[in-house]
């Protein structure tokens, strides 16, 4: 048995793990699939249009009876900067003049929008039983209108502090990121991302500062981690690195074969991919340009210029500017289903969770 069941309750799921919302490497199908298992299915919807987020969550509905989480970014959108942009690309210049590409060339702007009265009104139309936020929260207003569409609030802390903000603002759940979390950090009270702590400083601490159900995340790639999250006073996790080799998930495969081969020193936090910090397996980009850029343009701007050599790169089997996002248990990730994965996941915890009670 769970220790703690809040999370279990508070979702219906069989067991309490969430699959972690990776924007651009997967959709409804690693979604359907985690809910098979038994999990909580997520649909990452920063990077998609409402239509596309309304098919999917309608895939999903006819596919598999069970609750899905819709998860939005909230950052502070900014206008893009013409010169910072320019300096970028001039940063960028080698990369482009290597492929034999034409900086002067308009490209489209990087898509990374956050949550608005569209999205709000789509949450309220399709009615998802969970809705989780990056970034901090939208204002009280929709966090208003979300809840009484039926739908859990859920949010992403990387300090206690933000934790507590959280909590004050309407979140249902907390999700504690630790700094080993793959994707962008969800800081939204610091800048600061020498300071992160990791999972399991940060967990301990967020469930002693708050009352709500606390998730973990960072780190977490099987039974051990689990159990160890549930030890911490987590009342359930969020998993991702896990699943991106499984076979529905998106992931090219260039991005695959370096997931396969990456280990604990693999990753690092960069800012030079979008502009805001996040972990990913190091590429050419990261090492040559970063991992932390000065030049880097405001979030999602930096991706714009890369959008070309993205491309290009890609063509040629590589992911020499291809953010592939993941944390630093990527090394313990399998090619099993994601529903079979997510059985074996829960399994091996509570079997780990039973030997440490006994």
């Amino acid at each position: 048995m769970w220790p703690d069941r809040r999370i279990i309750d508070l979702f219906k799921t069989e067991f309490p793990i969430l699959l972690a919302p990776m924007a651009g490497i997967m959709d409804q199908e690693l979604a359907i699939a985690v809910a098979q298992g038994g999990g909580l299915a997520s649909l990452p919807c920063a990077m998609i249009t409402s239509e596309k987020a309304r098919e999917q969550v309608g895939i999903l509905r006819q596919s598999v009876s069970a609750p899905v989480n819709l998860n939005f970014f909230c950052h502070t959108a900014v206008d893009a900067d013409p010169a910072r942009e320019a300096g970028w690309k001039r940063r960028l210049a080698s990369y482009y003049a290597e492929h034999g590409l034409d900086p002067t060339v308009p490209v489209n702007a990087a898509n990374r929008a956050p949550f608005d009265e569209a999205m709000r009104a789509l949450v309220e139309e399709l009615k998802p039983e969970v809705v989780s936020f990056h970034f901090g929260l939208p204002p009280a207003a929709m966090v208003k209108r979300i809840k009484a569409a039926g739908a859990i609030v859920v949010a992403s802390a990387t300090i206690v502090k933000e934790a507590i903000w959280l909590e004050a603002h309407g979140a249902d759940v907390i999700i504690a990121q630790g700094a080993e979390a793959g994707g962008h950090r969800g800081m939204f009270l610091t800048e600061n991302i020498y300071e992160q702590p990791g999972t399991f400083a940060l967990v301990p601490q967020v469930v002693d500062a708050v009352k709500v159900p606390v998730i973990a995340a960072g780190g977490i790639a099987d039974g051990r981690g689990i159990a160890a999250a549930f030890a911490l006073g987590a009342s359930g996790v969020q998993i991702g690195s896990a699943y991106l080799r499984c076979p529905e998930s998106k992931v090219s495969a260039p991005a695959r074969a370096l997931f396969a081969q990456s280990g604990d020193d693999s990753t690092v936090i960069t800012n030079v991919m979008t502009g805001r910090p996040a972990r990913g397996v190091a590429n050419r980009l990261m090492r040559e340009v970063g991992p932390i850029s000065p030049d880097a343009p405001a979030f999602p701007h930096a991706a714009t210029a890369l959008g070309p050599l993205k491309a290009a790169a890609e063509k040629l089997g590589k992911v020499d500017f291809t953010n592939v996002w993941a944390g630093q248990a990527i090394g313990m990730g399998t090619d099993l289903p994601a529903a079979e994965l997510t059985r074996s996941l829960a399994a091996a915890a509570l079997a780990r969770l039973s030997a440490l009670g006994g």
